[in-house]
């Protein structure tokens, strides 16, 4: 009972600000911690390092402006394998070889876990609808028809740090966050990208490992013998898988915004950004940013030292995934679903418009 105990408020305190890839909106400032303490995973896509997040107490007034972007060409045969990053595939093969993971994951995902996190996210953020934030519902409905998916939960909470993240629960209906630091921070483009990113977690079917990893990383130490064990094994994997899944993720803000500046834009934002200096950032500078990285990363002892700075980090670095993005748009992958989705819409539009004629006469 005492164990059970123990990992309920490990439960409570990590479904307080899970992992996620894009972030924004308002709280406390967020503490970094170690896993090897037993503590972990729950940053958001703004953040590279393993980090707990948690709610302020107190909640500032948030104005909404209006959100508004542009209609992008719907993708209805898309499937996750279209957009994969390679690396996401890769290591989802060896994360699923590792032996007792799913044990130890069906004994944490239980209807213990699923309650907790649903009533704490209930009770500490607003729930988005077609009357409540109806710009947020329409950008959400939106990202999910375009990229051939049932539209989740949305929910709004108070936190100073950029932040989005998502939770998948067997069960439950998985459900996105969004700090309202975030809204404040990006154009509605970029915001509908950062729900895109955290959609493609459920696109990819990541939601229930990224609840999973959470849990694991913070109860599993708590577990006696196997439990520990298996969780130090498995820290490595998860953070490499991490990386690789938000790779894939930003493939999906990308398909949703069909931009490249979008996505790069609200990446250089999270990465050194604030809403008084947005319009003075620009991209091709980023860029350049992130070729000389490249460069100094390139000798032995760079390589190294890339590695050592990366190994325990829930993201890739910023500039290497406005990189990665600015590579796959200019890639015949990306290119060819964007043309085959636009053929397919234009020949639904010519089906409508011929029985729209055949009715008038």
């Amino acid at each position: 009972m005492a164990m059970m105990q123990q990992q309920l408020n490990c439960m409570v305190a990590c479904s307080s600000a899970p992992h996620s890839l894009l972030s924004s909106i308002c709280s406390q400032p967020n503490t970094s911690t170690s896993s090897r303490n037993g503590r972990f995973l729950f940053s958001g896509f703004g953040s590279s390092k393993v980090s707990l997040i948690r709610v302020g107490k107190k909640a500032a007034s948030v104005r909404c402006k209006p959100l508004e972007v542009m209609a992008a060409v719907a993708l209805p045969n898309l499937k996750a394998a279209d957009f994969q990053h390679p690396l996401d595939k890769q290591n989802t093969t060896f994360l699923r070889a590792i032996p007792g993971l799913n044990e130890i994951g069906k004994v944490l995902l239980g209807p213990v876990a699923e309650q907790v996190m649903l009533l704490e996210n209930i009770a500490t953020s607003i729930l988005v609808s077609e009357k409540q934030l109806p710009s947020l519902h329409r950008l959400m409905v939106e990202a999910a028809n375009i990229l051939n998916l049932e539209a989740p939960d949305l929910y709004v909470r108070q936190n100073p740090v950029p932040n989005a993240y998502t939770l998948a629960i067997a069960g439950r209906k998985p459900f996105v966050v969004i700090h309202t630091s975030i809204v404040e921070l990006l154009k509605p483009a970029e915001l509908q990208a950062v729900i895109a990113h955290e959609l493609g977690h459920l696109k990819c079917d990541h939601g229930i490992w990224l609840t999973f990893a959470n849990i694991l990383a913070l109860s599993a130490y708590s577990l006696p013998g196997l439990g520990g064990l298996i969780a130090r094994n498995a820290e490595d994997q998860l953070l490499r898988w991490l990386r690789a899944a938000e790779l894939t993720c930003d493939r999906a803000a990308l398909l949703v915004a069909q931009d490249p500046n979008v996505v790069i834009s609200l990446l250089m934002k999270l990465t050194g950004g604030c809403p008084s200096m947005a319009e003075q950032l620009d991209l091709d500078e980023f860029l350049q940013q992130a070729r000389s990285y490249d460069e100094a990363a390139a000798s032995p002892l760079g390589w190294y030292l890339r590695n050592a700075q990366t190994r325990q980090l829930t993201h890739p670095l910023p500039v290497l995934r406005a990189r990665e993005i600015d590579k796959w748009a200019k890639s015949t992958q990306y290119k060819s679903l964007i043309a085959n989705a636009e053929i397919s819409t234009m020949a639904v539009q010519r089906t409508i418009n011929g029985k729209l004629s055949a009715s008038i006469k």
